[in-house]
């Protein structure tokens, strides 16, 4: 068995604290492709998905607890904010729907649309159908 003296003790600390602050000295550093600091940020809360969706398909109402980014990736998409028109998504255009904001989103009725989403963690709370006459826009 090895005998752990305190001088042994504080050398191994040392150690430690030297590695901890070069990794971060390192991980701190300008890169080359950016300029100014940047530093990148934990992201294992964020999710992805690519959905595909034939004209006139669409999403029920729902909530995210973080938010969502909604990216139309081609085709036609519409996007609606509870109580606010509907927007029209053509391809290229994103939005960003805050977090607990009711929404729905989904293909235009004459095309249709394949989208990217991201989530920033959290449940998504679902809700009731978008029916027929909502997504004509009506009232």
């Amino acid at each position: 068995m090895v005998k752990v003296t305190s001088r042994l003790k504080v050398i191994a600390w040392c150690v430690l604290v030297l590695s901890v602050a070069a990794s971060w000295i390192a991980y701190a550093q300008p890169s080359p492709n950016f300029v100014g600091k940047t530093e990148n940020l934990d992201a294992t809360n964020i999710s992805s998905s690519r959905r595909y969706f034939e004209a006139g398909a669409r999403s029920n109402w729902h909530a995210h607890l973080n938010g969502q980014l909604i990216l139309n990736e081609k085709g036609s998409g519409l996007h609606q904010i509870e109580g606010k028109p509907i927007q029209r998504l053509a391809p290229g255009d994103s939005v960003f729907v805050g977090p607990g904001v009711v929404h729905w989103h989904g293909a235009a009725p004459d095309a249709p649309l394949t989208q990217v989403s991201i989530g920033f963690g959290g449940m998504t709370k679902w809700g009731d159908p978008v029916s027929d006459t909502a997504y004509r826009g009506a009232k």
